[in-house]
């Protein structure tokens, strides 16, 4: 596998393990959730591709998030 960079919206690089920070209210398909703009979500995993990480909120487990919405904490 390829070293694929993963980067935030503002092209700050993410790593395994940082928290990041919703930049939109996103709503999460097959839920009645909506994760709104501000929510911090902590321990991120990265996926192999570069627009997606994997993470879990108090919610909703086992989320995929695309990058263009996140900002690194």
């Amino acid at each position: 596998m390829s070293d694929i960079v993963v980067k935030d919206s503002n092209g700050t690089a993410l790593e395994d393990g940082d928290s990041v920070t919703l930049t939109k209210d996103l709503k999460v398909k097959g839920t009645s959730e909506t994760l709104k703009r501000g929510t911090l979500v902590k321990n991120i995993r990265l996926t192999g591709r570069a627009d997606e990480v994997e993470c879990n909120t108090r919610k909703v487990k086992g989320l995929v998030l695309k990058t263009q919405f996140l900002k690194k904490a």
